[in-house]
């Protein structure tokens, strides 16, 4: 009988229960880093998880996906390996149940900090179950929403019960019953939208609208009702919302209150009641659908929703509502950029086809006819399209057609959403992320995901056009010139070859196709209409470029890449000036051209009047890095934000090179104000994470010392970033007070591993910096992190001459004042050290041989490897540094200019080869911080394009590219020969 009854209990488990499970796409990186996880356990907890994972092979799989596709989750099985495997074991239905309870019981905590504890680690356990039986297939989606909101409103009760006991305890309410404050209070708290429906996406915010009764029958005498429900309201808030190391519960949205902008928090029912009847919207109508009690005086609440009914439920047919709300769609995807159907990219939401397409359409018919036909009044989507089937207002085809799409798109999302916990409905914007995201959500590949999906957005858009037929924008407004005419129009030729186009033929051919609408980007109409009424100033901006002709080709091959296109070409059409500017990217810088085709809102930074003016210093950057990642509620998300950050820092940036209004020096300091700026918060950011995971070392310190193109402040577009990291600690107490303790070197190496898995890792918004380490102490074969006594010894007696050339550009960028001064101080100790002249000229000669060797040194256009190239001259520069900074430590600088006007002053290089040199290396960061920008291989300026050469010669400062080519070959000359004489003693 025991047995039988274990029997049944582990077939009712989980894991034994598991239907489904994700696949990979890189089975042997996921697996090491699941192997990782499990190495860390105990050997109890670690055979545990092997054992369930032998027992149950589609466990396995989902641990798998887990740690491949999803860091969120991956996080809260690794945060609690025991809560991982009593999910795993357990019955989940009665597993939720009990976490409902312990919400539940939240409410009579000692105080608040406990009750917000009790709060989050409930959720917490509650998210990773759910998910689990959502991606393995165990419970469908409608039952993973319904779970999703008996979560939330369970926590939004005990949280305001909790409150109001807290009240009552200070005397400023007098319920009639202490255990269920909330009975009679008058105070409302209305679930709206899919917390309304019982519908929660896995990682929604929770809307709620608050009223209360100004009569307050149990507020003690003397409290005025409208304060005392406000803080209530901002205390409920705070204890869902607010991070602490325990996370967070649910985020809080009470904007759908009546008038938000000049409302407080909670409003009074007879305001709201005043509001609706004299200035409700239709939006309102429509989101009040779904609105019912969550919490509070359910009696209230209940009386509430009666009395807004005539609001929400008109009398008569309200085919008004139609147009309203279609409008209302329509305006959501042009500000999200979402008027076509896409996969990358795509917002499964608000995107055409997408989920919101399916609310509107069963909501539009509820709210036309609903007044007349109370059986509509329904809170959930699919009973609505249910009822609306079976009372003939739809077919029963679109009926079963929506229903399966919207459980589809519902899955989509959740999987989204459970990548990093983010309330976010967009899929990954590049091939390799929706590869892996595919097969995260089961699919073989990104193909049959995206088969799948195109049919479902397709299926949706089809039955909500129907139902919004005619309802479309009118005939685009052409200027007299009629551009669509063709190259056979005289009329139009003659206008082009005014304007300045030498090609008018081929320039009205190309005007022809785009007024087609035949462009991926062009097939929407409102898009298409917009677009049509911007050509006349499109054409003109383009005729304003260097090169009109290929400005217009440059733009077309825009057009084709072009992803989403409304914003951006409603930005250009509003901003005419630009377009010549932009035509100027796209002709000359193709890496340009393709971020701005991906994300058109870095184009923003464009229209800022501050644009063209001083570049940002650091104080100004740093200000807006923090303004980007102030409300980023997640480590993935401060990495996706980091990012993007980056990405339009090197676009604005970027296009002040190529308009030739910004010196190669001042954009090569900015770009790395920008890079310490993130390395930075970086730095700070895996540093508190990893305090939290394994503690922290007595006496710790940890710095970033930049070397390279970094540390001198002469970054381009494409450097990556070569660090070093350094660290310290108390080595009488080595091991880490956390609850995975690390030792001493091992935890400094993981802490450095994860810093630079920070900066490599690829998310939806790409890599931050490539990451090259290979100047620490004995390069790839020592460790990732050094000690600082180890880095001043190797330094002191076993680094070669190449290394301590290299540490004359080593910049300490994130660091504690202290343990940064320690780090200078050895530094200076070591370049300020007696050297024999001869010994260190040999020495640099001999590797400038082996560097031309591996490299060459033949190609003029190599500007870094050439011979008299860039090499040659931060060689010159190091080696009178090194050789003379014992006698004369002024002379040394990071920045190889600077150092060259350091040994000038200082009397060891002569003026005639300062100027040389300095020159030299000016004109090189000129024309390398354009080739970073616009070349992605080698220069050969006979498959250049007549875009780049103009830009080439402007930033050289010479008349055409003819002249720039000499200018450089009589430059290289002369650098590699003052090289050849300092070096080599040859004149």
């Amino acid at each position: 009988m025991i047995s039988s009854a274990k029997d049944d209990a582990d077939r009712a488990c989980l894991a034994a229960r598991l239907a489904d499970g994700p696949k990979v796409l890189a089975p042997a990186d996921a697996g090491r880093h699941l192997e990782d996880w499990l190495s860390d356990l105990t050997p109890e907890r670690s055979g545990a998880m092997r054992a369930l994972a032998a027992e149950f092979p589609l466990v396995r799989a989902m641990l798998l996906g887990v740690a491949e596709s999803s860091p969120y989750l991956f996080d809260l099985m690794r945060a609690d390996p025991d809560r991982t495997l009593r999910l795993f074991r357990g019955e989940p239905e009665g597993h939720l149940a009990r976490l409902i309870a312990e919400l539940s019981e939240a409410a009579e905590a000692g105080d608040e900090a406990e009750a917000m504890r009790q709060l989050r680690t409930a959720k917490a356990e509650a998210a990773l179950l759910i998910a689990l039986c959502d991606i393995g297939g165990v419970w469908p989606v409608m039952q993973i929403t319904a779970g999703l909101t008996d979560i939330a409103v369970a926590a939004v009760q005990s949280a305001l019960r909790f409150l109001l006991r807290q009240e009552t305890g200070r005397g400023r309410l007098q319920p009639p019953d202490i255990d269920r404050p909330e009975d009679g209070s008058g105070l409302v708290v209305l679930a709206m939208g899919k917390m309304g429906a019982g519908e929660l996406n896995y990682s929604s915010d929770i809307d709620l609208i608050v009223f209360f009764d100004l009569a307050a029958p149990t507020l003690a005498p003397g409290i005025e009702p409208q304060p005392f429900f406000v803080r209530l309201t901002q205390g409920l808030a705070r204890m869902l919302q607010q991070r602490t190391g325990d996370g967070y519960v649910f985020r809080v949205d009470l904007r759908l209150r009546p008038d938000p902008a000049s409302t407080q928090v909670a409003v009074s029912t007879a305001a709201a009641l005043d509001y609706y009847e004299r200035e409700g919207r239709t939006w309102e109508r429509a989101a009040m659908i779904k609105a019912r009690p969550c919490a509070g005086d359910w009696k209230a609440g209940e009386a509430v929703i009666a009395e807004i009914s005539p609001f929400v439920w008109r009398k008569h047919l309200d085919f008004a509502a139609l147009a309203d709300v279609h409008d209302m769609k329509r305006q959501m995807q042009t500000f999200r950029g979402q008027s076509e159907i896409a996969v990358e990219g795509h917002n499964v939401k608000v995107g055409r086809g997408g989920i919101r397409e399916i609310e509107f359409f069963a909501q539009t018919q509820q709210l036309i006819a609903g007044g007349r036909h109370p059986e509509l009044r329904v809170r959930p989507t699919l009973d609505a399209l249910n009822i609306l089937a079976s009372s003939n207002w739809i077919t029963h085809q679109a009926r079963d057609e929506l229903t399966v799409s919207y459980l589809f798109l519902r899955k989509v999302e959740h999987r989204i959403q459970m990548v990093a916990d983010e309330q976010t409905h967009v899929l990954p914007a590049d091939t390799e992320a929706m590869e892996r995201f595919a097969r995260f959500l089961g699919f073989d590949d990104r193909a049959s995901f995206a088969a799948e999906l195109l049919a479902h957005l397709d299926c949706v858009q089809g039955h909500y056009s129907r139902l919004f037929e005619g309802d479309r924008n009118g005939a685009a407004n052409l200027p007299a010139v009629e551009y669509a005419a063709g190259p056979d129009d005289a009329r139009l030729l003659d206008h082009l070859v005014k304007l300045g186009f030498k090609k008018p033929r081929m320039v009205a051919d190309t005007i022809q196709q785009w007024m087609a609408g035949g462009y991926r980007t062009l097939k929407v109409e409102a898009t298409r209409a917009a677009f049509e009424a911007f050509v006349p100033a499109l054409i003109d901006g383009l005729a304003r470029a260097e090169e009109p002709d290929s400005a217009v080709m440059a733009f077309d091959r825009f057009l084709l890449a072009l992803q989403r296109g409304g914003r951006l070409i409603s930005l250009l059409s509003q901003n005419g000036d630009l377009v010549a500017l932009v035509a100027l990217v796209l002709g000359a810088a193709p890496r340009l051209a393709d971020m701005l085709a991906r994300r058109p809102q870095i184009m923003d930074g464009l229209i800022d009047p501050h644009f063209f003016g001083a570049m940002p210093d650091r104080q100004e950057l740093s200000a807006r890095l923090a303004a980007t990642l102030e409300d980023a509620n997640s480590y993935e998300e401060f990495l996706d934000r980091l990012r993007l950050f980056g990405q339009e820092s090197l676009f604005l940036i970027g296009t002040r090179i190529l308009s030739g209004t910004v010196s190669a020096r001042q954009a090569g300091q900015v770009f790395a104000d920008v890079a310490e700026g993130i390395v930075d918060t970086v730095h700070g950011l895996v540093r508190d994470q990893f305090a939290d995971q394994y503690g922290l070392i007595a006496g710790q310190e940890t710095a970033i010392v930049a070397m390279g193109k970094l540390g001198s402040r002469e970054m381009t577009a494409s450097s990556d970033l070569d660090l070093i990291l350094l660290y310290d600690f108390d080595s009488e107490h080595p091991d880490s007070d956390g609850a995975r303790p690390l030792q001493g070197a091992q935890y400094f190496a993981r802490f450095t591993q994860r810093l630079i898995s920070a900066f490599t890792t690829r998310t939806n918004y790409g890599v931050l910096y490539e990451v090259d380490m290979r100047l620490r102490p004995s390069g790839r074969a020592g460790p990732v992190a050094s000690h600082i006594d180890s880095f001043s010894d190797y330094q002191e007696h076993e680094a070669w001459t190449w290394e301590h050339m290299a540490l004359t550009r080593a910049r300490v960028i994130s660091s504690s004042p202290a343990f940064r001064a320690r780090i200078e101080s050895v530094i200076r100790s070591i370049l300020t050290r007696r050297r024999d002249a001869h010994l260190i000229a040999s020495d640099v000669a001999e590797m400038r041989r082996a560097i031309a060797l591996e490299k060459g040194e033949q190609d003029i256009w190599d500007l870094k490897h050439a011979a008299g190239g860039m090499v040659d001259i931060d060689f010159v520069a190091q080696y009178l540094q090194l050789v003379h900074a014992a006698d004369k430590p002024d002379i040394l600088s990071v920045n190889t200019q600077q150092a060259l006007e350091n040994a000038q002053r200082l009397g060891v290089l002569s003026l005639p080869d300062a100027e040389i040199l300095r020159s030299a290396g000016l004109l090189y960061h000129d024309l390398t911080q354009i080739l970073r920008l616009c070349v992605s291989d080698k220069f050969k300026p006979e498959t250049a394009g007549n875009d780049l050469l103009p830009v080439m010669a402007r930033a050289g400062d010479a008349p055409d590219f003819s002249a720039l080519e000499a200018r450089v070959r009589d430059t290289q000359a002369d650098v590699r020969g003052i090289f050849l004489r300092l070096m080599e003693g040859k004149s």
